[in-house]
Protein backbone atom coordinates (compact mmCIF):
# COMPACT_ATOMS: atom_id res chain seq x y z
CA UNK A 1 0.00 0.00 0.00
CA UNK A 2 2.91 2.39 0.91
CA UNK A 3 4.22 1.75 -2.65
CA UNK A 4 0.46 2.52 -4.46
CA UNK A 5 0.76 5.86 -2.52
CA UNK A 6 4.64 6.65 -3.05
CA UNK A 7 3.26 6.22 -6.61
CA UNK A 8 0.06 7.85 -6.50
CA UNK A 9 1.89 10.91 -4.48
CA UNK A 10 4.68 11.38 -7.21
CA UNK A 11 2.17 11.49 -9.97
CA UNK A 12 0.16 14.15 -7.78
CA UNK A 13 3.97 15.88 -7.69
CA UNK A 14 3.82 16.08 -11.31
CA UNK A 15 0.53 16.96 -11.92
CA UNK A 16 0.91 20.03 -9.25
CA UNK A 17 4.02 21.09 -10.96
CA UNK A 18 2.60 20.91 -14.64
CA UNK A 19 -0.13 23.35 -13.00
CA UNK A 20 1.86 26.61 -12.91
CA UNK A 21 2.26 26.21 -16.90
CA UNK A 22 -1.58 25.06 -16.85
CA UNK A 23 -2.88 27.96 -15.39
CA UNK A 24 -1.24 30.44 -17.59
CA UNK A 25 -2.53 29.17 -20.83
CA UNK A 26 -6.42 27.47 -19.16
CA UNK A 27 -7.67 26.94 -15.81
CA UNK A 28 -6.94 23.50 -15.51
CA UNK A 29 -4.10 20.40 -16.39
CA UNK A 30 -5.30 18.34 -19.51
CA UNK A 31 -4.01 14.82 -19.46
CA UNK A 32 -4.64 12.17 -21.98
CA UNK A 33 -3.43 8.46 -22.55
CA UNK A 34 -3.52 4.91 -21.56
CA UNK A 35 -6.73 3.20 -20.80
CA UNK A 36 -4.91 0.88 -18.29
CA UNK A 37 -3.42 3.92 -16.49
CA UNK A 38 -6.83 5.89 -16.83
CA UNK A 39 -8.64 5.12 -13.53
CA UNK A 40 -5.06 5.37 -11.17
CA UNK A 41 -4.57 8.65 -13.05
CA UNK A 42 -8.71 10.16 -12.63
CA UNK A 43 -7.83 8.98 -8.54
CA UNK A 44 -4.61 10.79 -8.17
CA UNK A 45 -6.71 13.85 -10.33
CA UNK A 46 -9.77 13.81 -7.88
CA UNK A 47 -6.85 13.96 -4.73
CA UNK A 48 -5.27 16.90 -6.22
CA UNK A 49 -8.66 18.71 -7.11
CA UNK A 50 -9.75 18.19 -3.24
CA UNK A 51 -6.38 19.52 -2.33
CA UNK A 52 -7.35 22.81 -3.53
CA UNK A 53 -5.04 25.38 -5.49
CA UNK A 54 -5.96 23.95 -8.87
CA UNK A 55 -9.19 22.34 -10.69
CA UNK A 56 -9.31 18.99 -10.81
CA UNK A 57 -7.26 17.77 -13.92
CA UNK A 58 -9.35 16.78 -16.70
CA UNK A 59 -8.54 13.33 -17.85
CA UNK A 60 -9.43 11.14 -20.82
CA UNK A 61 -8.48 7.60 -22.07
CA UNK A 62 -7.37 7.77 -25.45
CA UNK A 63 -5.02 4.93 -25.06
CA UNK A 64 -1.09 5.20 -25.16
CA UNK A 65 -0.62 5.85 -28.95
CA UNK A 66 -3.50 8.32 -29.12
CA UNK A 67 -2.47 9.95 -26.51
CA UNK A 68 1.19 10.79 -27.49
CA UNK A 69 0.16 11.44 -30.86
CA UNK A 70 -2.28 14.48 -29.15
CA UNK A 71 0.66 15.49 -26.85
CA UNK A 72 3.29 15.12 -29.41
CA UNK A 73 1.11 17.44 -32.02
CA UNK A 74 1.99 20.76 -30.16
CA UNK A 75 2.39 23.29 -27.58
CA UNK A 76 -1.36 25.38 -26.20
CA UNK A 77 -4.81 25.23 -24.96
CA UNK A 78 -5.64 23.34 -27.47
CA UNK A 79 -2.82 19.93 -26.93
CA UNK A 80 -2.71 18.22 -23.52
CA UNK A 81 -0.32 19.17 -21.15
CA UNK A 82 0.65 15.14 -19.63
CA UNK A 83 0.16 11.74 -21.63
CA UNK A 84 -0.14 8.93 -19.63
CA UNK A 85 1.33 5.51 -21.39
CA UNK A 86 1.87 2.05 -20.11
CA UNK A 87 4.91 2.09 -22.16
CA UNK A 88 8.43 4.33 -23.02
CA UNK A 89 8.03 6.82 -25.42
CA UNK A 90 8.71 5.83 -28.74
CA UNK A 91 11.96 7.11 -30.51
CA UNK A 92 9.37 8.18 -33.75
CA UNK A 93 6.68 9.74 -30.79
CA UNK A 94 9.67 11.69 -29.22
CA UNK A 95 10.64 12.70 -33.24
CA UNK A 96 7.01 14.01 -33.94
CA UNK A 97 7.39 16.53 -30.01
CA UNK A 98 10.51 17.99 -31.19
CA UNK A 99 9.22 18.50 -34.98
CA UNK A 100 5.74 19.46 -33.20
CA UNK A 101 7.87 22.48 -30.91
CA UNK A 102 7.40 19.87 -28.35
CA UNK A 103 10.95 19.85 -26.95
CA UNK A 104 10.29 19.66 -23.18
CA UNK A 105 9.04 16.41 -22.52
CA UNK A 106 9.63 15.18 -19.43
CA UNK A 107 8.86 11.48 -18.89
CA UNK A 108 8.58 9.84 -15.60
CA UNK A 109 7.95 6.23 -14.36
CA UNK A 110 5.56 5.82 -11.86
CA UNK A 111 5.14 2.17 -11.61
CA UNK A 112 4.32 -0.94 -13.74
CA UNK A 113 1.73 -3.17 -15.07
CA UNK A 114 0.05 -5.80 -12.99
CA UNK A 115 -0.62 -9.29 -13.00
CA UNK A 116 -4.03 -10.30 -12.73
CA UNK A 117 -5.00 -14.26 -11.78
CA UNK A 118 -8.70 -15.07 -12.46
CA UNK A 119 -10.99 -18.10 -11.52
CA UNK A 120 -13.75 -18.63 -13.52
CA UNK A 121 -16.88 -17.99 -11.54
CA UNK A 122 -18.51 -21.44 -11.80
CA UNK A 123 -14.69 -23.33 -11.32
CA UNK A 124 -14.03 -24.34 -8.30
CA UNK A 125 -11.80 -22.11 -6.19
CA UNK A 126 -8.26 -22.51 -7.07
CA UNK A 127 -5.95 -21.79 -4.24
CA UNK A 128 -2.57 -21.03 -5.36
CA UNK A 129 0.47 -19.89 -3.87
CA UNK A 130 3.59 -17.72 -4.45
CA UNK A 131 5.84 -20.46 -5.40
CA UNK A 132 2.61 -21.88 -7.62
CA UNK A 133 2.45 -18.81 -9.53
CA UNK A 134 6.66 -18.35 -9.49
CA UNK A 135 6.64 -22.17 -10.88
CA UNK A 136 4.06 -21.67 -13.59
CA UNK A 137 5.09 -18.42 -15.26
CA UNK A 138 9.32 -18.21 -14.52
CA UNK A 139 11.24 -18.57 -18.06
CA UNK A 140 13.80 -21.09 -15.68
CA UNK A 141 13.27 -22.22 -12.41
CA UNK A 142 14.97 -24.60 -10.16
CA UNK A 143 15.86 -27.91 -11.41
CA UNK A 144 12.75 -30.37 -10.11
CA UNK A 145 15.09 -33.38 -9.96
CA UNK A 146 16.81 -31.66 -7.16
CA UNK A 147 19.67 -30.37 -8.83
CA UNK A 148 20.91 -26.54 -7.35
CA UNK A 149 20.89 -24.76 -10.93
CA UNK A 150 18.18 -23.17 -12.85
CA UNK A 151 16.57 -24.99 -15.43
CA UNK A 152 13.95 -24.35 -18.41
CA UNK A 153 10.29 -24.64 -16.94
CA UNK A 154 9.26 -28.03 -17.67
CA UNK A 155 5.28 -27.42 -16.43
CA UNK A 156 3.05 -27.41 -18.87
CA UNK A 157 -0.35 -27.62 -16.23
CA UNK A 158 -0.98 -26.59 -13.29
CA UNK A 159 -1.17 -30.34 -11.89
CA UNK A 160 2.47 -30.35 -13.21
CA UNK A 161 3.84 -27.13 -10.55
CA UNK A 162 1.63 -28.70 -7.65
CA UNK A 163 -0.06 -32.07 -7.54
CA UNK A 164 -3.01 -30.64 -5.59
CA UNK A 165 -3.88 -28.59 -8.45
CA UNK A 166 -6.36 -29.33 -11.35
CA UNK A 167 -5.05 -30.95 -14.42
CA UNK A 168 -5.48 -28.22 -16.76
CA UNK A 169 -3.13 -26.36 -18.88
CA UNK A 170 -0.87 -22.79 -17.82
CA UNK A 171 -2.18 -20.02 -20.05
CA UNK A 172 -0.97 -16.01 -20.18
CA UNK A 173 -3.69 -13.75 -21.72
CA UNK A 174 -1.56 -10.75 -22.82
CA UNK A 175 -2.78 -7.80 -24.54
CA UNK A 176 -0.99 -7.42 -26.92
CA UNK A 177 -1.22 -11.33 -28.38
CA UNK A 178 -4.18 -14.20 -27.71
CA UNK A 179 -3.85 -16.80 -25.16
CA UNK A 180 -0.66 -18.78 -25.01
CA UNK A 181 0.59 -21.95 -22.64
CA UNK A 182 3.63 -20.83 -21.15
CA UNK A 183 6.30 -23.37 -22.32
CA UNK A 184 10.16 -23.63 -21.17
CA UNK A 185 10.38 -21.98 -24.77
CA UNK A 186 9.07 -18.65 -23.74
CA UNK A 187 10.21 -15.56 -22.99
CA UNK A 188 8.93 -12.46 -21.24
Amino acid sequence: MLNKTLKLSVLAAAVAATSAYAAAARDYISIVGSSTVYPFATVVAEKVGRAGGVKTPKIESTGTGGGMKLFCNGVGVEHPDISNASRRIKKSEFEACQKNGVTDVVEMKIGYDGIVLANGKTAPLTKLTRKDVYLALSKEVPDPAGAEKMVPNPYKTWKDVNKGLPDVKIEVLDRRRPPVPVMPSSSW
